[in-house]
């Protein structure tokens, strides 16, 4: 009760609340520092699509020798490590993500020698190296399906296979079931060599592997070896979420949203994805992952998992219910992706944000990805204007920032391939009026290098996809030699990541209106950041007072590209005027925060309670300005009109601050009976 009172009394005395609302929380925190990371936890990732980064022969097509040239890049953008798409044997049906020999090279990407030769220069740089694994389907010209169609002992149940269904008309039998392509049509080919249907949960030449046969996976065990013995530092796991399917191949149940049976969104997919198989073998891996460390000595090797699956599912991939068995390091968080755009407001932000948070574990770590070969270009998903805002965002979070190849300058899609350019198998099977909206060539162009021809990625006369025109402006050499760019900003951000408290501090997230949004990151006896995003076009004044312990001058240590005000500016805390679609990180020194708001001195001995104590305040003085009013227009407040029990309970359910124990300081705070 005494809660509830502090916070309708608040409206009338701030300052006398703000007294009572300190020592009232002083008896109910507990604090402790961990300071344990490993090499992962604080890199930022760069996928790099080898077709598409630099050509050094010039076929059109990128290879090991371009990217090996081009590392230098990674290291001058302040980027660790580099996850890259398959650079496996493969007949590039679907680009490299149907394997042919997992373990050798693509012969228009170079040999193992050039491989080794781009270990050996990306070690020199203290760059690491994670491969794309592809373990659910190989290619239909992999040895292994060949030797299975001919029933050789060793590999006949390699694939999944089953004999159909009897066809009441005669001839050839029907398919088994009900299920369907990813990439469209139905999930299951008849081979006639073997009189059988093959399961395919992508295209039909990438047969599915069956992992309930231990030969396969025994296989893939000897796969990861092989590279790891080549001195990668582990996996990305495609497509790990498809793995196994039912064993009695029962049909999958309608959508009703979706009348074209042949359509993947015809049928729900529970048969055959999210088995409790899958967790079990991405399990697995991380204890050959581990065990490989153990006895080879040297950092930590790694396992990043992609798998599009609901929050609950996704948080499974980082551990087994019970805690006795670790799973992937980096269970994918696409949520930056699917949950948001354009049109999302600083609520959707920052509800998406702490959806991630809330349900991942406290001892894991989160990580962010705002691009892929998959999915549209931050330029393009979220508009131009935001570009700088979104990597702001991805940088600035608590955990892993992924970046895909070309974010870092603005890349941006090209829609203007023609059908007979296009590539992808799934936009190839589209027909012509909308085959551009389902493809995924556009956001696979190649890197725009400079202003040279084919922007500085190949001399051939023409490469494998068509450039974007807008490199003869938007590219990396332009903008390294602009005094303000994407680019130059990344950079900026990226070394701000080197600060303990962007590496384990605590972070703050208030939606301060639909169109800004705020956060605050704090460690104790470190220097604060505050960032601010205004993701719409009008001018905002934005008052920084909701966070109560910050100076009334802050120092911009980051703006976005486009702004008026830049690095090293000092800014009001008060009377902050930010410019259409602009970001900065705002920085306070923690020589300038030797005392509490109120004015009142502490012995040094308590700066870390004081600072905790102020941010917990921090929340409950929010709630009534930046969420008072979305609360007056619900059922939140009584018909009085003060804040009921359960609006406070659920405010600060939603908008609680996150605390990564891996990241910090674990505080366990105790919520005293209302």
């Amino acid at each position: 009760m005494i809660n509830y009172l502090l916070l309708h009394y608040w409206q009338r005395q701030r300052g006398l609340y703000r007294i009572i609302l300190l020592f009232a929380i002083l008896s109910t925190i507990h604090c402790s520092g961990s300071d344990s990371r490993d090499w992962w936890q604080d890199t930022v990732f760069y996928q790099i699509y080898p077709r598409s980064y630099m050509d050094s022969d010039g076929d059109g097509v990128g290879d090991l020798r371009g990217i090996t040239s081009k590392l230098q890049h990674l290291r001058d953008a302040g980027i660790g490590a580099t996850w890259m798409s398959p650079i496996f044997r493969s007949p590039m049906v679907d680009f490299g993500y149907d394997i042919a020999d997992y373990m050798a090279i693509q012969p228009e990407y170079g040999t193992m020698e050039e491989f080794d030769g781009m270990m050996q220069e990306a070690n020199r740089l203290g760059i690491r190296v994670v491969l794309d694994f592809v373990p659910n389907h190989s290619s239909d010209q992999c040895e292994w399906f060949l030797r299975s169609v001919s029933r050789d002992p060793e590999y006949e149940n390699f694939y999944v296979w089953h004999d159909g269904r009897e066809n009441p008309t005669g001839g050839e039998p029907l398919p088994p079931n009900n299920w369907q392509s990813v990439f469209y049509g139905s999930a299951w080919t008849y081979h006639p060599q073997r009189r059988q249907f093959y399961l395919h949960q992508f295209t039909k030449e990438q047969p599915d592997l069956n992992f309930r046969n231990p030969a396969v996976v025994q296989r893939m065990d000897e796969v990861m070896r092989f590279w790891l013995g080549k001195g990668v530092a582990g996996f990305r796991i495609d497509a790990v979420n498809h793995l196994f399917e039912v064993e009695d191949f029962r049909d999958e149940p309608e959508t009703g949203t979706d009348p074209d049976p042949l359509s993947y969104g015809f049928t729900h997919h529970y048969y055959t994805k999210d088995l409790p198989e899958v967790y079990d073998t991405v399990y697995h891996w991380r204890s050959l992952l581990d065990g490989w460390t153990q006895d080879h000595g040297g950092p930590a090797r790694i396992m990043m998992t992609e798998a599009y699956a609901n929050i609950t599912f996704t948080m499974k991939y980082y551990r087994s219910t019970d805690g006795t068995r670790l799973g992937s390091h980096m269970p994918f968080n696409f949520l930056l992706i699917t949950d948001l755009n354009r049109a999302s407001s600083s609520q959707d932000f920052i509800f998406t944000i702490n959806k991630w948070l809330t349900y991942m574990p406290r001892d894991q770590e989160a990580n962010w990805v705002i691009g892929n070969h998959d999915q549209p270009r931050v330029g393009s998903r979220y508009g131009t204007e935001r570009i700088d805002s979104i990597n702001m965002l991805l940088m600035t979070l608590p955990g892993i920032a992924v970046t895909y190849y070309g974010e870092e300058i603005g890349m941006e899609d090209f829609k203007d391939i023609p059908r007979e350019d296009t590539r992808d198998p799934t936009a190839r099977n589209i027909n012509n009026q909308i085959f551009i909206d389902f493809s995924r060539d556009p956001e696979r162009t190649p890197f725009q290098w400079d202003d040279s021809m084919n922007g500085g990625f190949s001399t051939a006369s023409k490469t494998w996809l068509p450039i974007n025109p807008n490199y003869v402006e938007l590219n990396l050499k332009n903008q390294k030699q602009a005094e303000k760019s994407h680019y130059k900003t990344y950079q900026l951000l990226v070394e701000l990541r080197k600060y303990d408290t962007f590496r384990k501090g605590t972070i703050q997230l208030i939606p301060y209106n639909d169109e800004v949004v705020l956060f605050i990151r704090e460690l104790t006896n470190h220097d604060s950041f505050v960032v601010v995003l205004n993701l719409g076009p009008r001018e905002q004044l934005v008052d920084l007072s909701i966070f109560p312990r910050l100076s009334q001058h802050l120092k911009v240590a980051v703006a976005s590209s486009s702004s008026s005000i830049s690095t090293g500016d000092s800014v009001e805390r008060d009377r902050l005027l930010i410019e259409p679609y602009d970001a900065l990180v705002l920085q306070e020194s923690y020589t300038i925060r030797q005392r509490l708001p109120l004015g009142i001195p502490l012995p040094v001995s308590l700066p870390s309670a004081a600072k905790d104590i102020a941010i917990i305040a921090t929340i409950l003085i929010a709630l009534g300005t930046g969420c008072y009013h979305f609360y007056r227009r619900g059922s939140g407040r009584g018909a009085d009109g003060v804040w009921s029990r359960q609006a406070l309970l659920s405010w600060c359910s939603n908008y609680h601050y996150y605390i990564n124990s891996k990241m910090g300081e674990k505080c366990d705070l105790v919520v005293p009976s209302l």
